[in-house]
């Protein structure tokens, strides 16, 4: 498995995406999670995310009892920030951000007990709270450091300028966004250039476009009802058909290379930058196998340039969130 630096750590240039096992895509399994963890491990993965909001908090139990034998093997990170309602289990349950001082450190020492570990490696800010100075929060962050109840530092969805000056209170180790070939903002926002100056990890979440651009799921029409991309304005049925045009294209070019289209797709998104580490979403140890086989792929230049052609920004129809969550996600 190749390598990818985090902070001041080495880590797998691909991660594990958890949020699947426990909600959001379908029914889960918490025995082929388990294995499924356990066999991303053996593989060489290193690099897992959770969160609070997971289940929510059953994401991060499993993480807790499916790594406890490994711990020292892998970097976890995790999340705070939104406020929700813990009787369910969809992201119907979020309900707004916290983003003061004194939830940073609950949430901390809840996490921190849920997965069974005495350090985070990586405490993000899941969405800036517009009610609270960044600066403040990132404050109450940089004293979990101090106190050694986490390592590092990061930041979800936020403008070139918040993180900058979150990064002048406490060093930022990594900005968490969403990165594919259909969703290209980070590229003209300065995300992109601002981490590359700063020394900052760009960690890409869905950057399989949350299964689209596998080619495997069509539109919203095919999936279960509580799965979350019922509700996503991409994947309805008028918006998925425009969209389903562009597969062909990346269906060829993964055929001509042997390939799936999700391999090619993650593998276009790892050649975007050295500091670049995915964190594909896998339920099923094929699926993790599949990924892990993405990080040997190569791409030429006249290859992503076809697909970026194809999947310009303009030519994609719809947003990638309904309202409420595009709002969370301007910070």
């Amino acid at each position: 498995m190749q390598k990818r630096l985090l902070g001041d750590t080495t880590v797998s240039a691909i991660g594990l995406g958890c949020m699947g096992m426990s909600q959001a895509y379908g029914v889960q399994d918490e025995k082929d999670s388990v294995e499924a963890l356990h066999r991303a491990v053996e593989l060489g993965i290193t690099f897992f995310d959770t969160a609070e909001v997971y289940g929510p908090y059953r994401n991060e139990i499993l993480l807790g009892k499916a790594l406890k034998s490994c711990r020292d093997q892998v970097t976890i990170a995790t999340k705070f920030g939104f406020t929700f309602n813990p009787q369910r289990t969809d992201f119907g349950e979020i309900t707004g951000t916290n983003g003061h001082p004194d939830n940073a450190r609950a949430v901390a020492e809840a996490s921190l007990k849920r997965l069974q570990t005495d350090v985070i490696d990586l405490f993000y800010l899941h969405r800036v709270d517009p009610a609270v100075p960044v600066e403040e929060t990132v404050g109450a962050m940089a004293e979990l450091v101090k106190e050694g109840k986490v390592r590092m530092i990061g930041l979800s969805e936020v403008s070139a300028a918040t993180l900058r000056k979150a990064h002048a209170i406490h060093p930022i180790s990594a900005l968490q966004s969403e990165y594919s070939l259909w969703t290209r903002d980070v590229e003209t926002n300065g995300v992109l250039e601002t981490c590359q100056q700063l020394g900052i990890a760009f960690v890409p979440f869905s950057p399989l476009g949350r299964g689209f651009l596998t080619g495997t799921v069509s539109s919203s029409a095919g999936l279960q009802d509580d799965d979350f991309r019922k509700s996503l304005p991409r994947f309805q049925p008028e918006n998925a058909a425009i969209n389903q045009q562009y597969l062909d294209i990346l269906a060829t070019i993964a055929a001509s290379k042997g390939c799936t289209s999700a391999q090619v797709a993650l593998a276009w998104v790892l050649a975007q930058g050295d500091n670049i580490i995915p964190i594909p979403g896998a339920k099923r140890i094929p699926y993790i196998e599949q990924n892990i086989a993405a990080t040997s792929l190569l791409l030429s230049r006249e290859e992503r340039e076809t697909l970026e052609k194809a999947f310009r920004p303009e030519n994609i129809a719809g947003s990638r969130y309904p309202e409420v969550f595009e709002k969370m996600a301007a910070g």
